[in-house]
């Protein structure tokens, strides 16, 4: 099928150029900005290092918590029907728009060492949250996965159900339906909602501080070695870890869009 070819709108065009360079701007003034002469010293060092491989193991196991419990209650709310489910969905990507601080105050009151869940769960088994690196896991899990939920069930509100019908017609079961019809239909929501979470868990710093501290080699992901860079005025250090947090997004979100053969 051929595709249409639309006008050129100039002042769409203008608009959209505007936009684009809004996101471009900040990115060419950090690089411009950026200590070149010594960003190899900065981002080698024992603080750099420890910080990105917490963020990685962190932002990992975030997203990963995120697939296995949020794809289940994406698809609870997309296709289940039960008294409240707009509250759940509302409970559910709060943490989406409530301030990171906010929500770090909220985990440690439930899973603090004094939380109603957290006292029980230190009582019996040991474990405590607070100031660990399950503690930012926790943090980020909780900031990041409604991005997963809403992307997922978006996808599965959208599909064609009339698909699965089919293939249930001819005699598939239920496992077939669900990974030969009903994941590769939901795919591209299922690849955006992984990459979008994983950023935002990467990124996530109000909560994470708030509820995990701020420990370097235990608890400090690479935004909060940023913050303490800035705030201790060596904002050379600062701007050279930003650039990694930046080179590292942008090398997935590129790798992601390569992948799902979008344009």
């Amino acid at each position: 099928m051929a595709k249409v070819k639309l006008p050129f709108n100039p002042v769409l065009a203008l608009l959209a150029a505007l936009a684009a360079l809004f996101f471009i701007f900040p990115l060419i003034g950090l690089i411009a900005g950026a200590p070149w002469g010594h960003v190899a010293s900065v981002i080698t060092s024992k603080t750099a290092v420890q910080a990105l491989e917490l963020s990685i193991i962190a932002s990992l196991s975030s997203t990963a918590i995120a697939i296995v419990f949020g794809f289940p209650l994406a698809w609870l709310l997309a296709r289940g029907r039960f008294p409240g489910k707009g509250v759940l969905r509302g409970l559910t990507t709060l943490p989406m728009v409530l301030p990171p601080v906010v929500g770090g105050i909220a985990l440690l009151l439930a899973y603090g060492r004094k939380g109603f869940i957290g006292k029980p769960l230190e009582s019996a088994t040991g474990i405590t949250l607070p100031f660990t690196l399950l503690g930012v896991i926790v943090a980020e899990s909780f900031v990041a996965m409604p991005f997963f939920v809403i992307t997922v069930e978006s996808g599965l509100r959208s599909m064609n159900r009339r698909l699965e019908d089919a293939a249930r017609s001819l005699g598939a079961g239920r496992r077939t339906v669900f990974t030969r019809v009903t994941l590769p239909l939901i795919w591209p929501s299922l690849a955006a909602g992984t990459v979008l979470t994983w950023a935002r868990a990467l990124g996530e710093f109000g909560a994470t501080i708030t509820f995990a501290g701020n420990l370097p080699g235990v608890t400090q992901t690479m935004p909060l070695a940023i913050y303490i860079s800035q705030s201790s005025n060596m904002t050379d250090e600062a701007i050279a870890l930003s650039l990694i947090l930046v080179l590292v997004s942008l090398v997935v979100m590129i790798f992601r869009r390569d992948r799902s053969g979008a344009g």
